[in-house]
C-alpha cells in the first residue's frame, strides 16, 4: 500500500558538501514506512525533469508523522530539489520497495558508505528499539561528509566513523575499519548500503565469517513500482531471471547478490 500526495516542505537544509536533508510531515505515509524503503519525489508537473527521483527513507518519526530524506546533488533533478524552500510543495509517492528485515539477533553491524548511510539511520533506530545492540560504521571522504552522527545519537547505537583523509575517526576505507576493528564473532547480522565495491567487500567479510545479512542496491528507477523494467538486473551472472530492484528490492539477502 502506498500514498501519493502533495506535501509542504518544512525544512530543506544543506548538511555537507552537496548533501541536503529535506523534511516534511505526512502522517498517512509515515505510519506505513519500513526501514530500507524509499519514496518517489515529483518536483513539478512540467516535462523537465520528467521522471520522479527515488530517495531512501533517512529518518521517520511515526508518532509525529515526520519524514526526512537525505540526498546528494548529482544532477538536474536533485539540483532543483536543493533549491526548494520551506513552504514549497512537492509530490511524494510511497513507501515503495521491499525494506530490511529486522533481525532478532543480539548484535547488528550496519556499514554505510557516503550517502549510502541514508537507509541505515532509520534502520539503526528501529533495531535499537527492538533491543538489538547496533554498531554503525559510516565511511566518507572527509569529516564534512559524515552527516548522520546527530541522527544516530540514540540509546543502543554505537557509531564508528572512517574518512579517507583521516580528518576524523579511522583513516581509510570503511571496509578496512570493518576488517580491522570489528570482531566477527560478535556480529550476528550485517546490513550495508553504498558504492558496489564497498558492498562487495562487506559481502565477502560476511561470507568468510558465516554472517547473515542484507544489502540495499541502487539502480536508476523510472516508475518505482516494477512496471517499466528500467531497474531490472541479475543478482548473479548465472541467474536466468532478472529482478526489479524497485519492487523486489532494493533490499536483498547478502548471499543472493554477487557484485
Amino acid at each position: 500500500m502506498a500514498v501519493n500526495e502533495k506535501v509542504v516542505i518544512t525544512d530543506n537544509r544543506q548538511v555537507g558538501q552537496d548533501l541536503f536533508v529535506m523534511e516534511f510531515c505526512l502522517p498517512a505515509l509515515a505510519k506505513l514506512c519500513k526501514p530500507g524503503q524509499f519514496v518517489h519525489v515529483l518536483l513539478n508537473r512540467q516535462a523537465d525533469p520528467l521522471l520522479r527521483r527515488p530517495l531512501s527513507l533517512f529518518d521517520v518519526d511515526q508518532a509525529e508523522g515526520i519524514i526526512r530524506l537525505l540526498y546528494r546533488v548529482v544532477g538536474r533533478g536533485t539540483e532543483l530539489l536543493a533549491q526548494k524552500k520551506m513552504g514549497d510543495t512537492i509530490e511524494v509517492m510511497g513507501p515503495l520497495g521491499t525494506g530490511f528485515s529486522l533481525c532478532q539477533k543480539a548484535k547488528a553491524v550496519l556499514v554505510g558508505g557516503g550517502v549510502g548511510i541514508a537507509p541505515l539511520v532509520y534502520l539503526a533506530r528501529m533495531l535499537s528499539e527492538k533491543g538489538c545492540q547496533v554498531q554503525v560504521l559510516h565511511g566518507a571522504a572527509n569529516k564534512d561528509q559524515l552527516v548522520a552522527a546527530s541522527y544516530l545519537d540514540y540509546p543502543g547505537i554505537e557509531l564508528w566513523t572512517a574518512t579517507m583523509d583521516g580528518s576524523i575517526g579511522f583513516k581509510g576505507l570503511v571496509t578496512e575499519l570493518l576488517q580491522e576493528q570489528v570482531d566477527p564473532s560478535k556480529c550476528d547480522f550485517i546490513y550495508t548500503c553504498g558504492p558496489e565495491p564497498m558492498m562487495a567487500a562487506v559481502s565477502e567479510y560476511a561470507r568468510q565469517n558465516h554472517i547473515s545479512g542484507e544489502v540495499s542496491l541502487e539502480e536508476n528507477m523510472a516508475c518505482g513500482v516494477g512496471a517499466c523494467l528500467g531497474c531490472a538486473r541479475k543478482l548473479k551472472p548465472e541467474d536466468e531471471n532478472l529482478v526489479k530492484v524497485c519492487k523486489d528490492g532494493p533490499v536483498f539477502d547478502i548471499k543472493a547478490v554477487e557484485f
